[in-house]
């Protein structure tokens, strides 16, 4: 993909579509929003859908004999095919979750909850596969998958340049492998993984595939079927949309061999005193009265995303990444965590500032006005193989522009200045 700024009286537009981005902090500057890898801005499109709904419209889909259910109903799941036709998938393999942890959580459940000789059902001698770039919530749901049904964790490093080291993959995947879950996109490196090699490896022994796409999904074009993974998770409020609302995608044949994960109403067939049977995929993992609002919300957004165009917003990102990477190696005090390059690249860039902890480093920041992130990024596995314990993250979204990574760099060679680290640019 060839990076490619949004011409600038079209992002005017774009950011015109975000009124939080009007605003001014700390002693009137201007804000500068590069906290997009934890939560991202929500256009008024999305605003409006959540409002509208509430305000003319707010009842329980699936339920109720009367005009709003009925108009929930078709609200609620014409957002669940408008998120499919994002992710190239059909609607009846699109779960709805309070967000990716829960969505990663439900599959690695399903694989200690899975009855006795089911393939799914995880034991002692089994293996499960992660990486040291996964986010704490690929990564603890399956330290307890292990530590639930005595199945072993093993997991593939990251080499010096910031990318997993996929040549690990021979060694690592063998016929005791049952799961293999991993990062799309490094929300601390910024490396994008090549998703193919690694299904192929867990093919080749029967594993299922797990991918963490919530940095991805927002950034990238992603595409089930090409991509070639089992099951797939990520978070509306990373992408443009409400809090409170997540997907797991999953194969539909998989989904059917899974067990429930929460229970309750709506998710079941028969109830009855001695035991209950369940609906099937997805109405099986929607246990309760769902979130309505938000799953319209997110519906909003993802029609909001392609009316920009998900490649454009992609190709915009890269050449704001590229503009920032070329500035930071120009500073010999600042310590760049993840590929120096935009090649196979997300917009998450991450770097220490030698000498200085990250909190003060982004305290100055804040006090320019410019919105970042520090500390471990809930991976502190990462940053522990790195020898750092906390970097500085600044995550971009189609909503900035050239002039805020250079208020970000102009910002950031204040910190020399003040802790007397040195000079400010090389």
């Amino acid at each position: 993909m060839t990076p490619q700024l949004i011409p600038e009286g079209e992002l005017a537009a774009i950011r015109g579509q975000f009124p939080i981005l009007e605003r001014t902090v700390r002693g009137g500057k201007p804000l500068v929003y590069l906290d997009s890898g934890a939560t991202s801005q929500k256009p008024l499109a999305v605003l409006d859908a959540e409002r509208d709904f509430l305000v003319t419209a707010n009842s329980a889909p699936h339920r109720g004999a009367h005009a709003l259910s009925e108009e929930a109903t078709e609200a609620y799941e014409s957002a669940r095919a408008d998120i499919a036709g994002l992710i190239g998938a059909q609607p009846r393999e699109v779960v709805f979750t309070k967000n990716a942890t829960e969505a990663l959580n439900l599959a690695a459940y399903a694989f200690s909850n899975a009855e006795a000789g089911s393939p799914l059902r995880l034991g002692e001698g089994d293996e499960v596969l992660i990486t040291e770039a996964e986010h704490h919530a690929n990564l603890i749901p399956w330290q307890e998958l292990c530590r639930r049904t005595g199945a072993s964790l093993r997991w593939i490093g990251v080499t010096p340049q910031g990318r997993l080291d996929l040549d690990q993959l021979d060694e690592m995947v063998t016929e005791r492998t049952k799961v293999v879950a991993f990062t799309h996109a490094s929300n601390v490196l910024g490396a994008v993984t090549d998703v193919p090699r690694v299904v192929a490896a867990a093919r080749a022994v029967g594993a299922i595939t797990v991918l963490d796409a919530c940095q991805s999904v927002p950034h990238l074009p992603v595409d089930v079927t090409e991509l070639g993974v089992d099951l797939l998770a990520f978070s509306g409020h990373k992408m443009y949309g409400p809090s409170g609302i997540g997907v797991l995608w999953g194969r539909y044949d998989l989904l059917e061999q899974m067990p429930a994960f929460l229970t309750g109403g709506s998710m079941i067939e028969i109830v009855r005193m001695e035991g209950s049977t369940y609906a099937p995929p997805p109405t099986r993992f929607e246990a309760g009265v769902p979130m309505t609002s938000q799953a319209i919300g997110l519906g909003a957004a993802v029609r909001w995303m392609q009316d920009v165009g998900v490649e454009r917003i992609a190709a915009h990102e890269q050449a704001l990444t590229a503009r920032l990477l070329d500035a930071l190696a120009q500073r010999p005090w600042v310590r760049l965590v993840g590929p120096a390059d935009t090649d196979h690249r997300g917009s998450a860039v991450s770097f220490v500032v030698d000498g200085v902890h990250a909190h003060d480093v982004g305290q100055v920041l804040d006090d320019q006005g410019v919105a970042v992130r520090v500390g471990h990024h809930c991976a502190w596995p990462l940053h522990r193989s790195f020898g750092v314990a906390a970097t500085t993250r600044a995550s971009l979204a189609v909503y900035n522009t050239p002039a805020e990574i250079d208020a970000l760099v102009a910002a950031l060679d204040r910190v020399p200045e003040i802790f007397g680290i040195g000079r400010g640019a090389a």
